[in-house]
Protein backbone atom coordinates (compact mmCIF):
# COMPACT_ATOMS: atom_id res chain seq x y z
CA UNK A 1 0.00 0.00 0.00
CA UNK A 2 2.78 2.42 0.47
CA UNK A 3 6.44 3.06 -0.52
CA UNK A 4 9.19 3.64 2.03
CA UNK A 5 12.66 4.82 0.45
CA UNK A 6 15.76 4.50 2.63
CA UNK A 7 18.75 6.05 1.43
CA UNK A 8 21.31 2.99 2.08
CA UNK A 9 24.46 5.35 1.70
CA UNK A 10 23.31 7.39 5.01
CA UNK A 11 22.84 4.14 7.25
CA UNK A 12 25.41 3.69 10.01
CA UNK A 13 27.75 0.57 10.96
CA UNK A 14 26.26 -0.67 14.28
CA UNK A 15 27.99 -2.89 16.43
CA UNK A 16 26.50 -5.01 19.52
CA UNK A 17 28.50 -3.89 22.84
CA UNK A 18 29.23 -6.13 26.05
CA UNK A 19 27.60 -7.53 27.52
CA UNK A 20 24.68 -8.22 25.28
CA UNK A 21 22.93 -8.43 21.47
CA UNK A 22 20.09 -5.43 22.35
CA UNK A 23 23.59 -3.03 23.67
CA UNK A 24 23.95 -1.76 20.02
CA UNK A 25 25.71 1.34 18.98
CA UNK A 26 26.76 3.23 15.77
CA UNK A 27 30.58 2.39 15.51
CA UNK A 28 31.25 5.96 15.01
CA UNK A 29 29.50 6.78 18.39
CA UNK A 30 32.76 5.85 20.65
CA UNK A 31 34.61 8.50 22.24
CA UNK A 32 37.80 6.78 22.40
CA UNK A 33 39.44 4.23 19.89
CA UNK A 34 38.45 0.59 20.76
CA UNK A 35 41.62 -1.90 20.34
CA UNK A 36 40.74 -4.59 19.23
CA UNK A 37 42.66 -8.25 20.05
CA UNK A 38 41.21 -10.44 17.41
CA UNK A 39 38.57 -10.91 15.10
CA UNK A 40 36.29 -13.94 14.78
CA UNK A 41 34.56 -14.38 10.84
CA UNK A 42 31.93 -16.86 10.09
CA UNK A 43 30.38 -19.86 11.72
CA UNK A 44 26.85 -20.06 11.56
CA UNK A 45 26.49 -16.81 11.21
CA UNK A 46 28.04 -14.56 8.39
CA UNK A 47 30.34 -17.59 7.43
CA UNK A 48 28.02 -18.07 3.97
CA UNK A 49 30.22 -17.44 0.28
CA UNK A 50 28.51 -13.66 0.10
CA UNK A 51 30.27 -12.94 3.34
CA UNK A 52 33.30 -14.37 2.36
CA UNK A 53 33.99 -12.62 -1.01
CA UNK A 54 33.20 -9.42 0.74
CA UNK A 55 35.77 -10.29 3.49
CA UNK A 56 38.12 -11.20 0.95
CA UNK A 57 37.55 -8.29 -1.45
CA UNK A 58 38.40 -6.05 1.51
CA UNK A 59 41.13 -7.82 2.19
CA UNK A 60 42.96 -7.89 -0.94
CA UNK A 61 45.88 -6.17 -0.88
CA UNK A 62 46.03 -5.65 2.64
CA UNK A 63 47.40 -6.90 6.07
CA UNK A 64 45.97 -7.65 9.34
CA UNK A 65 47.18 -5.01 11.88
CA UNK A 66 50.17 -6.32 14.14
CA UNK A 67 48.98 -8.16 17.42
CA UNK A 68 45.30 -8.60 15.64
CA UNK A 69 44.47 -12.71 14.88
CA UNK A 70 41.55 -12.63 12.31
CA UNK A 71 40.38 -16.28 12.68
CA UNK A 72 37.77 -17.21 9.91
CA UNK A 73 35.65 -20.17 10.01
CA UNK A 74 33.35 -20.79 6.47
CA UNK A 75 29.60 -22.40 7.37
CA UNK A 76 30.09 -24.62 5.31
CA UNK A 77 32.16 -27.25 3.57
CA UNK A 78 30.83 -26.00 -0.16
CA UNK A 79 31.04 -22.46 0.87
CA UNK A 80 35.12 -23.91 2.07
CA UNK A 81 34.99 -25.55 -1.45
CA UNK A 82 34.37 -22.52 -3.30
CA UNK A 83 36.45 -20.33 -1.60
CA UNK A 84 39.34 -22.45 -2.45
CA UNK A 85 38.24 -22.47 -6.14
CA UNK A 86 37.90 -19.08 -5.88
CA UNK A 87 41.10 -18.19 -4.58
CA UNK A 88 39.27 -16.80 -1.34
CA UNK A 89 41.27 -18.42 0.67
CA UNK A 90 44.25 -17.55 -0.39
CA UNK A 91 43.40 -13.75 -0.34
CA UNK A 92 42.60 -14.44 3.55
CA UNK A 93 45.73 -16.69 4.19
CA UNK A 94 48.05 -13.97 2.65
CA UNK A 95 45.91 -11.13 4.25
CA UNK A 96 47.36 -13.06 8.11
CA UNK A 97 43.68 -14.61 8.43
CA UNK A 98 44.09 -17.49 10.39
CA UNK A 99 41.05 -20.14 8.33
CA UNK A 100 39.43 -22.71 9.98
CA UNK A 101 37.89 -26.34 8.67
CA UNK A 102 33.89 -24.83 7.85
CA UNK A 103 31.23 -25.33 10.23
CA UNK A 104 30.84 -24.03 14.02
CA UNK A 105 33.88 -22.10 15.35
CA UNK A 106 34.11 -18.94 17.41
CA UNK A 107 31.53 -20.18 20.58
CA UNK A 108 31.49 -23.61 20.07
CA UNK A 109 34.17 -24.84 22.93
CA UNK A 110 36.38 -22.52 21.29
CA UNK A 111 37.32 -24.68 18.64
CA UNK A 112 39.49 -22.00 16.75
CA UNK A 113 40.06 -20.40 20.17
CA UNK A 114 38.16 -18.29 22.98
CA UNK A 115 39.19 -14.57 24.14
CA UNK A 116 41.39 -14.56 27.35
CA UNK A 117 40.53 -11.99 30.15
CA UNK A 118 40.74 -8.58 29.13
CA UNK A 119 40.91 -8.93 25.46
CA UNK A 120 38.77 -7.81 22.96
CA UNK A 121 37.49 -9.77 20.23
CA UNK A 122 34.84 -8.31 16.86
CA UNK A 123 32.90 -11.59 16.01
CA UNK A 124 29.91 -11.99 13.44
CA UNK A 125 28.64 -14.69 15.32
CA UNK A 126 25.44 -14.10 16.73
CA UNK A 127 25.64 -13.88 20.64
CA UNK A 128 27.73 -11.86 22.73
CA UNK A 129 27.38 -12.87 26.55
CA UNK A 130 29.97 -12.84 28.90
CA UNK A 131 32.18 -16.15 28.53
CA UNK A 132 29.86 -17.16 25.17
CA UNK A 133 33.27 -16.48 23.31
CA UNK A 134 36.22 -16.71 26.00
CA UNK A 135 36.34 -14.37 29.09
CA UNK A 136 36.90 -11.28 27.24
CA UNK A 137 34.37 -8.59 25.70
CA UNK A 138 32.73 -9.14 22.58
CA UNK A 139 30.83 -7.01 19.90
CA UNK A 140 29.21 -7.97 17.31
CA UNK A 141 29.32 -6.72 14.02
CA UNK A 142 28.71 -7.07 10.37
CA UNK A 143 31.63 -8.63 7.92
CA UNK A 144 33.08 -4.71 6.82
CA UNK A 145 32.69 -4.08 10.75
CA UNK A 146 34.80 -6.92 11.48
CA UNK A 147 37.13 -6.74 8.40
CA UNK A 148 37.88 -3.26 8.80
CA UNK A 149 38.95 -3.36 12.58
CA UNK A 150 41.28 -6.51 11.87
CA UNK A 151 42.99 -4.58 9.54
CA UNK A 152 43.01 -1.27 11.24
CA UNK A 153 43.40 -2.89 14.94
CA UNK A 154 40.57 -1.00 16.32
CA UNK A 155 37.09 -0.71 16.32
CA UNK A 156 36.25 0.74 13.08
CA UNK A 157 33.92 0.65 9.92
CA UNK A 158 34.76 -0.17 6.27
CA UNK A 159 34.06 3.96 5.67
CA UNK A 160 37.34 4.36 7.75
CA UNK A 161 38.99 1.00 6.10
CA UNK A 162 38.62 3.22 2.91
CA UNK A 163 39.42 6.53 4.46
CA UNK A 164 42.58 5.19 5.66
CA UNK A 165 43.82 2.59 2.57
CA UNK A 166 43.84 0.27 5.74
CA UNK A 167 47.76 -1.20 5.53
CA UNK A 168 48.44 -2.41 1.77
Amino acid sequence: DSTIGIDLASLEPLVACPPGPTNVRPVSGFTEPVPVDSVFLGSCTNGTLQDMELAARLLEGRKVHPGVMLRVVPATRKVWGEMLRRGLLDIIFEAGGILSNPGCGGCAAGQIGMTGRGEVQISTSNRNFTGKQGDGDTYLAGVGTAVASAVLGRLASVHDLQAKGGRR
